[in-house]
């Protein structure tokens, strides 16, 4: 199943919500996998609520990507902007601490293909302007 991304900010700061994992203190981004035949908008909503107790709008996918994790497994991921109002956050037993932060300090903290994502977001925001 992939795996999908909240790479989005509160709709009153540009900000960008990054949690740390339970199991080794790494940040990352709100998201998770995919039911079995679950559509993507309503599983990445489930999966946001789930992890962080926001609600959040979906816009459509930033970005894309494939890559290999450090167990040797495939992944891919889609990134999705997504924004919401609600700027607390209600964590579940998979994350110990949430953050609202600037995209440079985010990019600086998330793996790779989660800083792609982050950098697809902004590059779309500049070129709205």
């Amino acid at each position: 199943m992939p795996q999908l991304a909240f790479v989005g900010s509160s709709s009153t700061d540009d900000e960008l919500l990054l949690v740390r994992r339970a199991s080794d203190s790494g940040w990352e981004l709100p998201g998770g996998r995919l039911e079995p035949g679950e559509n993507p908008v309503p599983g990445l909503r489930r999966e946001i609520d789930e992890e962080t107790g926001l609600d959040v709008a979906v816009d459509e996918p930033v970005h894309t990507v494939a890559w290999r994790n450090d167990a040797g497994r495939d992944r891919f991921g889609v990134y999705y902007c997504c924004s919401t109002t609600d700027r607390e956050v209600s964590l579940s037993a998979e994350h110990t601490t949430a953050e609202w932060t600037r995209p440079g300090v985010a990019r600086r903290r998330l793996s790779d293909p989660q800083a792609r994502g982050v950098e697809r977001v902004m590059e779309r925001s500049v070129s709205t302007l």
